[in-house]
């Protein structure tokens, strides 16, 4: 689909006319564009609101978690590499055009990038430890954010979606996926684990970001370093469990998320160890003994529940995530169980390593 850019530009105060613009970034839900101006490179994205049905608390929580960041790093080497989203005429940090469409838009962040699949341990630590800060950056913000899609991370809640999408078969294709099911409903008991010690007080919600995907940590160029937390859509209230195991899920495995080829996927152990070192290096300071034991679980249920997620997208007819061939949600799927597999495989040297830190 096409957009009008130049009502986009213009609907933002100080972003320039608009030049050209270009499709930017793998993510699965927002369309998001690199666009040149004649003052400025930018960042500009259209948020699906089918997905975030309240986009105006979704650009609430961008605004307090980055005003938040920017205070603790004012003065420092890295102020300038934090997102800050621009101002539409009234002063509102997103712009409605005329066919209705949601769009936010900040400063490009220059040399630096993100990596699909993370290359080498180096980038591993360097991605968890940003996550790691980012968390502890906002450990003491006052105040609950908005929780823009309720029960992101409620595995529970997401195994009930699927047996709701199993019960009523809407396309036909689950004589397609009995052994997918099967190896779901085998871990049923493990999905509530997280929520129950929640429930008891024994582990604490906080403010997470909850798409710890490592294409959501920008690298910088000339260091290497993690410098800045990308997509900041689900930041809300969430266990911080949610975050390193997405980071295992996605930091792990040498194979692409839709990988067709199983024999390629696999959890890299030494990957999983520069993801936790890092990760502790900033998260450590405020997580207690029981969270910290946690870590390697949590690793396999947010690759399971994610996987839980493509496999009921897949059932209800692709409806969620987008797709680019037919059965891609279910390839997508079945990556994510292998690498629980693999997970499983090594997941007393998991706990052994956890334990030693």
């Amino acid at each position: 689909m096409a957009y009008d850019f130049n009502a986009v530009c213009s609907g933002f105060a100080g972003a320039g006319k608009f030049v050209s613009g270009i499709p930017y970034g793998t993510g699965h839900i927002n369309d998001t564009y690199k666009v040149e101006t004649d003052k400025n490179t930018l960042i500009v994205q259209r948020v699906n609101t089918s997905i975030f049905r309240q986009p105006e608390e979704l650009m609430d929580n961008f605004v307090r978690v980055t005003s938040h960041i920017s205070k603790k790093l004012a003065g420092t080497d890295s102020a300038d590499k934090t997102l800050s989203p621009l101002r539409n005429a009234e002063g509102k940090p997103f712009f409605r055009d005329a066919e209705g469409n949601f769009w936010r838009s900040y400063i490009f962040v220059d040399k630096a990038r993100t990596y699909d699949i993370i290359e080498n341990d180096t980038q591993a630590f360097e991605a968890a430890a940003a996550f790691g800060r980012f968390q502890n950056y906002l450990a003491d913000m006052e105040g609950r954010l908005f929780e823009t899609i309720p029960n992101f991370h409620h595995t529970v809640s997401r195994l009930e979606a699927l047996k709701e999408a199993i019960a009523a078969d809407k396309v036909g294709r689950l004589k397609e996926v009995s052994r997918e099911v099967d190896f779901v409903m085998a871990r049923e008991k493990e999905c509530g684990l997280l929520l129950d010690l929640q429930a008891k007080g024994e582990i604490v919600e906080r403010t997470t970001h909850n798409d710890t995907k490592l294409n959501n940590v920008l690298i910088d160029d000339a260091t290497g370093k993690g410098i800045c937390v990308i997509d900041l859509d689900t930041v809300m209230p969430g266990l911080p469990h949610y975050d390193f195991g997405d980071m295992v899920r996605t930091g792990t495995s040498p194979a692409a998320e839709d990988e067709t080829d199983l024999s390629k996927v696999r959890m890299r152990f030494e990957m999983f160890e520069a993801l936790l070192r890092g990760y502790l290096s900033a998260a450590g300071k405020f997580l207690n003994p029981l969270e910290k034991s946690l870590l390697p679980f949590s690793g396999k249920l947010i690759t399971l529940e994610i996987g839980i997620r493509f496999l009921t997208d897949y059932l209800s007819g692709d409806v969620y995530f987008k797709t680019k061939r037919p059965g891609h949600n279910l390839d997508r799927c079945r990556t994510q169980l292998k690498l629980v597999s693999s997970i499983e495989e090594q997941f007393d040297a998991m706990r052994k390593l956890t334990d030693s830190l």
